[in-house]
């Protein structure tokens, strides 16, 4: 039986996707990605210094923390406080680990850069939002540095992007909604740079196993998912489609 996407999609189609910019006043830059129904806002917060295992070694530091507000879901989110879930904690490392990797931190100089995701509403997908819009939020962010002068080049070194894949039926889908999160065999987060090289793999085997060959099918898909992507950012970070 083939899967009948519940919004008509292909398999291989994204929602769509749109980053809103400057969408708050006080950060060095905000970014609400919109992907579907999934809106997330990025924030992005550049201090001076860097923690004390970094300290007096010329290198800076990127971080992240992720939350979901009470009225992300149908269903009313307690709020998370001095005891985060493991869920949250997992989401923010890996937020943090993806997006550090699109950064010459030595290039940066003795900063810490604070990535903000917080979900205004999930229809699944929402780590992959984080990393694919939080990329835009930090790129812009460092952009401003380099036209005020306090940094003399940029350090973003990759394009970061993140998309979700899975399996029905041995057949991959795009970008899963939260119908189809729930739904799916296979449920796949990865993450990619600009040049497609893999920077995570988040997969779980929901119902049964998956071979190597339904593998490559996932990371095929993704990749197509994670070039749309990236032109996509290029676009809301340029307003046109070039490089670094």
């Amino acid at each position: 039986m083939i899967w009948q996407r519940p919004d008509g999609r292909s398999p291989a189609q994204l929602r769509p996707i749109r980053f809103e910019k400057d969408f708050t006043r006080f950060a060095n830059s905000s970014v609400l990605t919109r992907c579907g129904d999934t809106q997330v806002l990025c924030t992005v917060t550049i201090e001076p210094g860097v923690p004390r295992f970094l300290a007096n070694q010329g290198s800076g530091w990127l971080t992240a923390e992720y939350r979901m507000l009470p009225g992300a879901t149908p269903q009313r989110q307690s709020r998370e406080f001095m005891k985060l879930s493991g869920r949250t904690q997992e989401i923010q490392r890996l937020i943090g680990r993806s997006l550090r990797a699109a950064l010459d931190l030595k290039a940066l100089g003795e900063r810490t850069i604070l990535i903000d995701a917080d979900v205004l509403q999930a229809d699944a997908g929402t780590r992959t939002t984080s990393i694919t819009g939080g990329f835009v939020a930090l790129a812009l962010a460092i952009e401003k540095l380099v036209q005020t002068g306090e940094l003399e080049q940029s350090p973003i070194c990759r394009q970061v992007a993140a998309v979700s894949v899975g399996l029905f039926e041995g057949e991959p889908y795009l970008d899963l909604n939260y119908p189809e999160d729930v739904a799916a065999d296979i449920d796949f987060n990865v993450v990619m740079s600009d040049g497609l090289d893999i920077l995570e793999l988040q997969g779980t085997a929901e119902a049964g196993s998956f071979n190597r060959t339904e593998l490559n099918r996932i990371l095929d898909m993704a990749e197509s998912g994670i070039q749309e992507l990236v032109a996509a950012q290029k676009q809301a970070i340029y307003g046109v489609n070039n490089g670094y």
